[in-house]
């Protein structure tokens, strides 16, 4: 059976972490694109923006040492000249980027995962850091 989800993940990420187990709480399991190990190839990163509604800027992380040596908050980088430096330095793609049957997401915070989940959630859930995102019902509270 095909992946209906595909996650572009980090796992030292919280944020990430939450959204994938978010996922799987309603019993899918996504394809999994650790996307330090296998970024995406440049066709892939500008769907990914496009597709989330975001602009470049917007899908840029911006506390990580290659944003400030590169000096990336100058505004005479063009779109272009920002798309690769994210394929040069993938950490420069803020994460983590989710697509599903009904659209593609930066899931920051994680419940945005649940505007383009399909599948109920099973189970009640809470956060990392204990926030209750999905109560005993599996109904969001947030």
């Amino acid at each position: 059976m095909p992946h209906l989800i595909t996650i572009y993940h980090n796992p030292a990420c919280g944020t990430s972490r939450n959204t994938l187990a978010l996922i799987q709480n309603t019993g899918q399991e996504p394809l999994i694109i650790e996307y330090l190990k296998t970024p995406p190839s440049k066709e892939e990163l500008i769907k990914l923006i496009q597709e989330s509604g975001l602009s470049v800027r917007e899908a840029l992380r911006k506390n990580v040492e290659p944003y400030e040596n590169l000096k990336l908050d100058d505004h005479h980088w063009t779109d272009e000249a920002l798309i690769s430096a994210m394929l040069d330095h993938p950490i420069l793609i803020n994460r983590p980027f989710v697509v599903t049957e009904l659209g593609t997401r930066l899931c920051r915070p994680s419940e945005v995962i649940l505007d383009i989940l399909s599948a109920p959630q099973l189970q009640a859930f809470s956060k990392e850091d204990g926030e209750q995102i999905i109560n005993q019902d599996g109904n969001r509270i947030k």
